[in-house]
Protein backbone atom coordinates (compact mmCIF):
# COMPACT_ATOMS: atom_id res chain seq x y z
CA UNK A 1 0.00 0.00 0.00
CA UNK A 2 1.41 3.09 -1.48
CA UNK A 3 1.30 6.10 1.38
CA UNK A 4 -0.07 9.95 0.29
CA UNK A 5 3.31 10.64 1.16
CA UNK A 6 4.85 8.30 -0.70
CA UNK A 7 2.91 8.97 -3.80
CA UNK A 8 3.81 12.60 -3.54
CA UNK A 9 7.29 12.08 -3.96
CA UNK A 10 6.69 9.43 -6.75
CA UNK A 11 5.27 12.32 -8.66
CA UNK A 12 7.85 14.72 -7.75
CA UNK A 13 10.30 12.07 -9.40
CA UNK A 14 8.44 11.47 -12.12
CA UNK A 15 6.52 15.24 -12.54
CA UNK A 16 7.37 15.12 -16.65
CA UNK A 17 5.78 11.48 -17.26
CA UNK A 18 2.81 12.75 -15.25
CA UNK A 19 2.75 16.04 -17.15
CA UNK A 20 2.11 13.95 -20.43
CA UNK A 21 -0.23 11.74 -18.85
CA UNK A 22 -2.24 14.93 -17.85
CA UNK A 23 -1.73 16.57 -21.79
CA UNK A 24 0.55 19.46 -19.81
CA UNK A 25 3.56 17.82 -21.93
CA UNK A 26 4.84 15.47 -25.15
CA UNK A 27 6.51 12.11 -24.97
CA UNK A 28 10.25 12.62 -25.72
CA UNK A 29 10.10 11.32 -29.24
CA UNK A 30 7.28 13.64 -30.57
CA UNK A 31 9.15 16.61 -28.80
CA UNK A 32 12.44 15.47 -30.74
CA UNK A 33 10.90 13.64 -33.95
CA UNK A 34 13.58 15.39 -35.78
CA UNK A 35 15.91 13.33 -34.40
CA UNK A 36 14.45 9.86 -35.54
CA UNK A 37 16.11 9.55 -38.73
CA UNK A 38 19.71 9.88 -38.26
CA UNK A 39 19.05 7.63 -35.23
CA UNK A 40 17.39 4.71 -37.08
CA UNK A 41 20.44 5.60 -39.28
CA UNK A 42 22.53 5.00 -37.33
CA UNK A 43 21.32 1.99 -35.48
CA UNK A 44 20.71 -0.28 -38.58
CA UNK A 45 24.57 0.46 -39.03
CA UNK A 46 25.74 -0.46 -36.07
CA UNK A 47 24.10 -4.24 -36.37
CA UNK A 48 26.22 -4.65 -39.58
CA UNK A 49 28.84 -5.28 -36.37
CA UNK A 50 26.93 -5.58 -33.52
CA UNK A 51 27.81 -3.08 -30.44
CA UNK A 52 24.20 -2.71 -29.22
CA UNK A 53 25.22 -4.40 -25.53
CA UNK A 54 28.01 -4.40 -23.86
CA UNK A 55 28.94 -7.74 -25.04
CA UNK A 56 29.92 -5.81 -28.64
CA UNK A 57 29.74 -9.57 -30.41
CA UNK A 58 30.09 -7.75 -33.72
CA UNK A 59 27.58 -10.29 -35.58
CA UNK A 60 26.84 -8.80 -38.94
CA UNK A 61 22.85 -9.21 -38.10
CA UNK A 62 22.44 -7.42 -41.46
CA UNK A 63 24.02 -10.96 -43.23
CA UNK A 64 22.15 -13.51 -40.62
CA UNK A 65 24.56 -13.30 -38.34
CA UNK A 66 23.78 -13.57 -34.94
CA UNK A 67 25.23 -13.30 -31.42
CA UNK A 68 24.69 -14.35 -27.42
CA UNK A 69 20.85 -12.76 -28.00
CA UNK A 70 20.37 -14.56 -31.59
CA UNK A 71 18.52 -11.76 -32.64
CA UNK A 72 19.18 -11.28 -36.31
CA UNK A 73 17.99 -8.13 -38.22
CA UNK A 74 14.02 -8.45 -38.07
CA UNK A 75 12.34 -7.84 -34.20
CA UNK A 76 10.79 -10.76 -32.60
CA UNK A 77 8.22 -10.68 -30.30
CA UNK A 78 6.71 -12.87 -27.99
CA UNK A 79 3.76 -11.09 -27.00
CA UNK A 80 1.92 -7.64 -26.00
CA UNK A 81 -1.07 -6.76 -24.27
CA UNK A 82 -2.17 -4.50 -21.25
CA UNK A 83 -0.46 -4.86 -18.47
CA UNK A 84 -2.16 -4.18 -14.99
CA UNK A 85 0.85 -5.91 -12.78
CA UNK A 86 3.53 -3.27 -12.89
CA UNK A 87 4.08 -0.30 -10.72
CA UNK A 88 0.74 1.58 -9.70
CA UNK A 89 1.83 4.78 -12.23
CA UNK A 90 2.35 2.66 -15.27
CA UNK A 91 -0.65 0.83 -15.03
CA UNK A 92 -2.87 0.08 -17.31
CA UNK A 93 0.58 -0.19 -19.14
CA UNK A 94 0.77 -1.47 -22.80
CA UNK A 95 3.51 -4.09 -22.28
CA UNK A 96 5.31 -5.39 -25.25
CA UNK A 97 7.35 -8.63 -24.78
CA UNK A 98 10.07 -8.58 -27.14
CA UNK A 99 12.04 -12.20 -27.61
CA UNK A 100 14.91 -13.51 -26.44
CA UNK A 101 17.90 -11.54 -24.36
CA UNK A 102 21.38 -10.46 -23.75
CA UNK A 103 21.41 -12.44 -20.32
CA UNK A 104 21.28 -15.84 -19.11
CA UNK A 105 19.83 -15.46 -15.64
CA UNK A 106 19.88 -18.41 -13.56
CA UNK A 107 16.70 -17.40 -12.07
CA UNK A 108 14.79 -15.91 -14.77
CA UNK A 109 11.11 -15.89 -14.60
CA UNK A 110 10.03 -15.12 -18.04
CA UNK A 111 12.93 -17.99 -18.87
CA UNK A 112 10.88 -19.30 -21.60
CA UNK A 113 11.41 -16.13 -23.38
CA UNK A 114 14.37 -14.91 -22.35
CA UNK A 115 16.40 -18.34 -23.30
CA UNK A 116 13.92 -18.28 -26.49
CA UNK A 117 12.48 -22.09 -25.38
CA UNK A 118 9.24 -20.07 -26.90
CA UNK A 119 8.88 -18.95 -30.34
CA UNK A 120 8.11 -15.17 -31.90
CA UNK A 121 6.54 -13.30 -34.33
CA UNK A 122 8.33 -11.24 -36.60
CA UNK A 123 6.77 -7.81 -37.07
CA UNK A 124 6.88 -5.46 -39.00
CA UNK A 125 7.81 -1.27 -37.95
CA UNK A 126 4.40 -0.14 -39.13
CA UNK A 127 2.19 -2.97 -37.98
CA UNK A 128 3.45 -2.70 -34.32
CA UNK A 129 2.88 1.25 -34.20
CA UNK A 130 -0.46 0.64 -35.72
CA UNK A 131 -1.42 -2.01 -32.44
CA UNK A 132 0.13 0.68 -30.23
CA UNK A 133 -1.68 3.30 -31.44
CA UNK A 134 -5.32 1.16 -30.64
CA UNK A 135 -3.75 0.79 -27.55
CA UNK A 136 -3.37 4.15 -26.02
CA UNK A 137 -5.97 4.36 -23.62
CA UNK A 138 -2.94 2.94 -21.97
CA UNK A 139 -0.92 4.82 -19.58
CA UNK A 140 2.61 3.89 -20.81
CA UNK A 141 4.78 1.75 -24.04
CA UNK A 142 6.49 -0.47 -21.95
CA UNK A 143 9.57 -1.97 -23.73
CA UNK A 144 10.94 -4.82 -22.14
CA UNK A 145 11.14 -9.00 -23.18
CA UNK A 146 13.84 -10.44 -22.52
CA UNK A 147 15.26 -7.84 -23.52
CA UNK A 148 14.59 -4.63 -25.97
CA UNK A 149 18.28 -3.72 -26.73
CA UNK A 150 18.76 -5.86 -29.61
CA UNK A 151 15.62 -4.56 -31.16
CA UNK A 152 16.74 -0.85 -30.89
CA UNK A 153 16.60 -0.64 -34.20
CA UNK A 154 13.09 -1.86 -35.16
CA UNK A 155 12.02 -0.03 -31.88
CA UNK A 156 13.07 3.43 -33.28
CA UNK A 157 11.49 2.56 -36.97
CA UNK A 158 8.37 1.75 -35.03
CA UNK A 159 8.32 5.12 -32.66
CA UNK A 160 8.70 7.26 -35.97
CA UNK A 161 4.86 5.53 -37.35
CA UNK A 162 3.48 5.92 -33.80
CA UNK A 163 0.82 8.61 -34.00
CA UNK A 164 -0.16 8.71 -30.15
CA UNK A 165 0.88 10.89 -27.65
CA UNK A 166 1.98 7.97 -25.12
CA UNK A 167 5.13 8.03 -22.95
CA UNK A 168 7.84 5.70 -23.64
CA UNK A 169 9.38 3.02 -21.07
CA UNK A 170 12.62 1.44 -21.54
CA UNK A 171 12.08 -1.53 -19.35
CA UNK A 172 15.24 -3.20 -19.35
CA UNK A 173 18.64 -4.84 -17.76
CA UNK A 174 20.78 -1.90 -18.07
CA UNK A 175 23.39 -3.86 -20.25
CA UNK A 176 23.33 -1.12 -23.02
CA UNK A 177 26.18 0.38 -24.70
CA UNK A 178 27.08 3.61 -25.03
CA UNK A 179 26.29 3.65 -28.47
CA UNK A 180 22.71 2.30 -27.41
CA UNK A 181 22.70 4.89 -24.52
CA UNK A 182 23.64 7.83 -27.00
CA UNK A 183 20.22 6.25 -29.87
CA UNK A 184 17.91 6.53 -26.64
CA UNK A 185 18.72 9.74 -25.52
CA UNK A 186 16.18 12.05 -26.08
CA UNK A 187 13.73 9.27 -26.83
CA UNK A 188 12.71 7.42 -23.59
CA UNK A 189 10.42 9.65 -21.02
CA UNK A 190 11.14 6.96 -18.08
CA UNK A 191 13.87 4.60 -17.68
CA UNK A 192 12.73 1.43 -15.75
CA UNK A 193 16.03 -0.86 -15.06
CA UNK A 194 16.39 -3.48 -13.26
CA UNK A 195 19.37 -3.25 -11.13
CA UNK A 196 20.66 -7.01 -9.84
CA UNK A 197 24.20 -7.35 -8.48
CA UNK A 198 26.62 -5.01 -7.76
CA UNK A 199 28.99 -7.62 -7.14
CA UNK A 200 30.52 -8.29 -11.28
CA UNK A 201 31.59 -12.22 -9.44
CA UNK A 202 27.74 -12.67 -8.66
CA UNK A 203 26.80 -11.06 -12.29
CA UNK A 204 29.21 -13.20 -14.14
CA UNK A 205 28.20 -16.40 -12.05
CA UNK A 206 24.15 -16.13 -12.28
CA UNK A 207 23.50 -14.01 -15.17
CA UNK A 208 26.66 -14.75 -17.37
CA UNK A 209 27.09 -10.93 -17.64
CA UNK A 210 30.78 -9.56 -17.86
CA UNK A 211 31.81 -6.17 -17.16
CA UNK A 212 27.98 -6.06 -15.48
CA UNK A 213 28.84 -3.39 -12.75
CA UNK A 214 30.39 -0.83 -14.59
CA UNK A 215 28.31 -0.79 -17.26
CA UNK A 216 24.80 -0.27 -15.41
CA UNK A 217 26.36 2.20 -13.19
CA UNK A 218 27.47 4.39 -16.56
CA UNK A 219 24.00 3.64 -17.57
CA UNK A 220 22.24 4.62 -15.02
CA UNK A 221 24.18 8.10 -14.50
CA UNK A 222 23.15 8.78 -18.35
CA UNK A 223 19.86 7.77 -18.00
CA UNK A 224 19.14 9.92 -15.17
CA UNK A 225 21.22 12.58 -16.62
CA UNK A 226 18.54 11.85 -19.70
CA UNK A 227 15.02 11.50 -18.34
CA UNK A 228 13.24 10.30 -15.78
CA UNK A 229 14.71 7.20 -13.90
CA UNK A 230 12.79 4.34 -11.65
CA UNK A 231 15.31 1.62 -10.71
CA UNK A 232 13.30 -2.15 -9.75
CA UNK A 233 15.79 -3.86 -7.14
CA UNK A 234 14.52 -7.88 -6.76
CA UNK A 235 16.31 -8.85 -3.11
CA UNK A 236 18.02 -11.97 -3.70
CA UNK A 237 18.59 -14.32 -0.59
CA UNK A 238 22.06 -13.99 0.40
CA UNK A 239 23.20 -10.99 -1.39
CA UNK A 240 22.57 -8.04 0.99
CA UNK A 241 26.05 -7.33 1.71
CA UNK A 242 27.69 -8.08 -1.55
CA UNK A 243 24.58 -6.59 -3.49
CA UNK A 244 21.69 -5.23 -2.16
CA UNK A 245 23.20 -2.53 0.42
CA UNK A 246 26.28 -0.75 -2.24
CA UNK A 247 23.20 -0.77 -4.77
CA UNK A 248 21.31 1.34 -2.24
CA UNK A 249 24.31 3.39 -1.00
CA UNK A 250 24.77 4.35 -4.81
CA UNK A 251 21.54 4.90 -5.51
CA UNK A 252 21.13 7.49 -2.42
CA UNK A 253 24.22 8.96 -2.91
CA UNK A 254 23.92 9.82 -6.73
CA UNK A 255 19.95 9.98 -7.33
CA UNK A 256 19.04 10.80 -3.41
CA UNK A 257 14.97 11.45 -3.67
CA UNK A 258 15.15 11.87 -8.07
CA UNK A 259 14.41 8.40 -8.65
CA UNK A 260 11.67 5.87 -7.69
CA UNK A 261 13.64 2.42 -5.92
CA UNK A 262 11.08 -0.29 -6.29
CA UNK A 263 12.31 -2.82 -3.53
CA UNK A 264 10.86 -6.03 -4.64
CA UNK A 265 10.54 -9.40 -2.19
CA UNK A 266 8.59 -11.39 -4.74
CA UNK A 267 11.64 -13.72 -5.58
CA UNK A 268 11.27 -17.12 -6.16
CA UNK A 269 13.84 -19.73 -7.66
CA UNK A 270 12.93 -20.39 -11.22
CA UNK A 271 14.36 -21.91 -13.75
CA UNK A 272 18.24 -23.24 -12.77
CA UNK A 273 18.00 -21.57 -9.59
CA UNK A 274 18.31 -24.74 -7.72
CA UNK A 275 21.59 -25.32 -8.87
CA UNK A 276 23.00 -22.44 -6.99
CA UNK A 277 23.09 -22.94 -2.85
CA UNK A 278 22.48 -18.92 -2.14
CA UNK A 279 19.69 -18.33 -4.18
CA UNK A 280 17.89 -21.75 -4.25
CA UNK A 281 15.18 -20.56 -1.49
CA UNK A 282 12.82 -17.71 -1.29
CA UNK A 283 13.47 -14.61 0.56
CA UNK A 284 12.87 -14.70 4.21
CA UNK A 285 10.48 -11.80 5.93
CA UNK A 286 13.30 -10.54 8.27
CA UNK A 287 15.70 -10.48 5.35
CA UNK A 288 13.39 -8.25 3.27
CA UNK A 289 12.82 -5.96 6.18
CA UNK A 290 16.38 -5.27 6.81
CA UNK A 291 17.24 -3.91 3.04
CA UNK A 292 13.82 -2.01 3.82
CA UNK A 293 15.31 -0.14 6.61
CA UNK A 294 18.52 0.65 5.00
CA UNK A 295 15.99 1.97 2.18
CA UNK A 296 14.91 4.55 4.77
CA UNK A 297 17.56 5.13 6.50
CA UNK A 298 18.98 6.11 3.24
CA UNK A 299 16.08 8.16 2.80
CA UNK A 300 15.10 6.50 -0.60
CA UNK A 301 12.22 7.00 -2.86
CA UNK A 302 11.16 3.46 -2.22
CA UNK A 303 8.06 1.46 -3.36
CA UNK A 304 7.23 -1.86 -2.09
Amino acid sequence: MVTKEQDLKVRSALKNYYDILNDKAKPKFKTNYRLLDPKIKKSLKIIENCELCERKCHAIRTKGEKGFCQVGDKAIINSYFTHLGEEYFFVPSFTIFFWSCTFSCQFCQNWTISQRLETGIMFLPKDLAEIIDKNSHCKNINLVGGEPTPNLPFILQTLKHVHSNIPVVWNSNFYMSEKSMELLKDMVDVYLSDWKYWSNKCAERLSKAPNYLETVKRNHLLAFNDSELVIRHLVLPNHFECCTKPILEFISENFKDKAVVNLMEQYRPEYRAKEHEDINRRLKPEEFEKVIELAKKLELNFIT
